[in-house]
């Protein structure tokens, strides 16, 4: 029986030829692009407004310890595991992570989300600087003074005041008040020179805090740009067609530089990367000769307070600036690095750009507290009772600082323009993050990326306009507040747990070297240890310290109703529900073993590979599973079992020349069984 020799033909009922693969990913001119491109994705507005107001709560200097303690042990690792697998695979977070397992079919998608939420309300920012920058060049700026039109009647700034006080009077609505009637704005009558009291003689108030204040900055910014006094959620008011115009002007200029590509837009990072250093090295130095500015740097960080580091949300709120600052898991790190060469030194740039991030915080936080030294020191008043964090400390401190200056409308115009900058640089990172995940989902859109830009522009565009309201300011803190908030920590660990659990430590390692890039063996200790142990364990105890402190989403005191809560969780759970949702479409789709969902695909592997296997399997042709596929229990049924979990898998796909069966029957001492030699023809044998 040995030497019978049986051929079975089968050929496919439909099979069309394959098209030809897609032309090429783009790549960098020269790592300095992407190192460029990285690091004016990372430096954004958190590090202008936040990180500040962190350091000086938090003990000064002091907080510098637990903020690089939290860069060296879980941003850097997590900073670096994003580059090394986005340069290894050169595909986005969308597809990336489906190749890693199927289970993570979803994940790409919840990091794109994040990129998506944010770069709608950052072009509204964009706006406002804008805004700004128009109204600076104004001969007198008009948050200097209360005379405008808009001001409110509480509007207050110190030379106004002054005027009324050399005639022991006060200041109100534009005009000098005697205490008597200053004290019946209030109903209450003067008690002296200082004090008000009410008619029972019950209480007395001091004659400044009579009145409310707002500032002529706050002022502007509240009554002039937003005009958002007087609304609520419930009625948003009026849109502010000022703002829309700018804010399509902002996305104009970022489709019409990503549209042109990664390598024109990598030329432009240039300018928007180094360009804010020149500001901010313009705006220390003028900082520094300022009076009182040694006042706002001890505040800030000459007094250290290391009783602090005994607190747990200190470390907290490091780790939490370390994640947010650097820019990791909204998957543009990723989209960024698969655009790189393949043996281009990530690891080099991962601690470039991470170090220079943080110490461009540092920088920045000297450069705004030397200002706000001085502003104290004018208005008579303590470092922290100017001190302020969010959009208030660039809109509101910063330009009432700024108007007290020689020549205000020189430094105005710097800041904003440096904001600007920034706002441009951290953008056109976030936006190309959407638009590179959409044409490596949807590979015949590739040659029409111009069109996915300019279509994802206007989308982002309008779901922006709503935030252009009267009240549109509401809308916008609620999706900063949630967008980005314990969600973004959760994927992040969702990434570790894929990377680390499924691709494992042994395969980065083999992956980085693969990429020739040398890891002696301190730095493999510092990349296994922390990589397996602690960024996890500081992810899960970040993650559940802030499910403990959780508070509602507010603005100015106004904490928005419950309705809208809702929606801000809502926004926060998309993220997960895309994680969810493409664990639960796999699971459903899937119809082998379970356990294949949790094991790597073979098409995680450098894009060169993949480019040889695609290149091999377009001159396949498609093996129906009807008519030409055995049933179980045929003799051919293991067979084709064995063919399909060797063949190679391109998509969705598998891919056969046609074949011939070589049978041959072959006697053991248990019982006869039948050997299957496969021979493929084509234009080479496959191997």
């Amino acid at each position: 029986m040995a030497g019978d020799k049986k051929v079975l033909n089968i050929s496919p009922l439909a099979a069309d030829e394959e098209t030809k693969i897609e032309d090429e990913r783009e790549n960098w001119k020269n790592p300095l692009q992407f190192i460029f491109y990285c690091l004016g994705y990372a430096v954004g507005f958190g590090n202008v407004w936040r990180f500040p107001y962190l350091c000086y709560k938090n003990g000064g200097a002091a907080f510098l310890i637990p903020y690089l303690t939290m860069l060296f042990l879980a941003g850097i690792p997590v900073f670096f595991m994003e580059l090394s697998i986005g340069q290894y695979i050169s595909l986005g977070p969308a597809v990336l992570f489906p190749k890693l397992a199927p289970i993570f079919s979803g994940l790409g998608w919840g990091v794109v989300s994040i990129a998506f939420f944010t770069a709608i309300y950052f072009n509204v920012i964009l706006a406002w600087s804008f805004f700004y920058m128009i109204f600076s060049f104004y001969s007198v700026l008009p948050w200097s003074h209360c005379d405008n039109e808009f001001n409110s009647p509480g509007c207050y700034y110190e030379e106004g005041a002054a005027l009324c006080r050399n005639q022991s009077l006060f200041f109100f609505n534009q005009s000098c008040l005697s205490l008597e009637d200053y004290c019946g704005l209030a109903d209450l009558i003067p008690f002296n020179q200082t004090h008000c009291q009410n008619y029972a003689n019950t209480s007395l108030t001091s004659a400044e805090k009579v009145i409310t204040k707002i500032s002529a900055s706050e002022d502007f910014f509240r009554n002039r740009m937003l005009r958002v006094t007087g609304t609520t959620w419930e009625d948003m008011g009026d849109m502010q067609w000022e703002l829309v115009g700018l804010m399509a002007l902002a996305w104009l200029i970022v489709g019409t530089c990503l549209a042109r590509g990664i390598r024109t837009t990598g030329n432009i990072v240039y300018f928007t990367a180094l360009f804010p250093y020149a500001v901010m090295i313009i705006l220390f130095i003028r900082g520094i000769t300022l009076e009182g500015a040694y006042r706002g740097l001890e505040f800030y960080i000459l007094k250290p307070n290391v009783t602090r580091l005994m607190e747990i949300e200190v470390w907290s709120e490091a780790a939490v600036q370390i994640f947010f600052s650097l820019g990791v898991c909204f998957g543009s790190l990723i989209t960024l690095s698969s655009y790189n060469k393949f043996t281009n030194n990530c690891m080099r740039d991962a601690f470039a750009v991470a170090l220079g991030n943080c110490s461009t915080s540092v920088f920045i936080g000297l450069v705004i507290f030397s200002v706000l030294g001085f502003l104290a020191n004018e208005m008579g008043v303590e470092v922290n009772e100017v001190a302020a964090s969010g959009s208030g400390l660039a809109f509101v401190v910063y330009p009432a600082a700024i108007s007290l200056m020689p020549v205000p409308q020189l430094w105005s115009v710097l800041f904003f323009l440096m904001l600007i900058t920034i706002g441009f640089g951290s953008q056109f990172t976030m936006v190309e993050t959407v638009t590179t995940a959409i044409v490596d989902q949807f590979e015949s859109l590739r040659k029409t990326k111009a069109m996915v830009v300019m279509w994802t522009c206007i989308f982002l565009f309008l779901m922006g306009l709503p935030m252009c309201l009267q009240g549109g300011i509401y809308m916008l803190e609620l999706l900063a507040f949630y967008s980005a908030g314990v969600s973004l920590l959760i994927l992040c660990l969702f990434q570790m747990i894929g990377v680390m659990g499924i691709f494992g430590v042994r395969n980065m390692f083999k992956a980085v070297e693969e990429m020739k890039m040398r890891v002696r063996l301190p730095l493999r200790i510092y990349w296994g240890v922390t990589w397996l142990c602690i960024t996890p364990t500081a992810l899960i105890l970040i993650t559940a310290i802030s499910f403990t402190d959780i508070v509602p989403a507010s603005w100015e005191g106004y904490v928005f109703p419950d309705a809208i809560q809702l929606l801000g969780w809502l926004v926060c759970c998309c993220p997960l529900v895309c994680v969810i949702g493409g664990a639960v479409y796999v699971m459903i789709a899937n119809k082998g073993m379970f356990l294949t969902l949790f094991k790597i695909t073979p098409e995680f592997c450098p894009a060169s590979q993949r480019g040889k296997q695609e290149e091999m399997n377009a001159k396949f042709r498609l093996l129906p599973r009807c008519n030409a596929v055995p049933r179980r229990g045929h003799p051919l049924f293991r067979t084709r079992h064995t063919l399909l979990q060797n063949s190679v898998h391109i998509c969705k796909y598998t891919y056969f020349y046609t074949f011939t069966f070589d049978v041959h029957l072959k006697t053991t001492k248990n019982s006869p069984r039948v050997i299957y030699y496969i021979k493929l023809f084509g234009k080479g044998d496959v191997q």
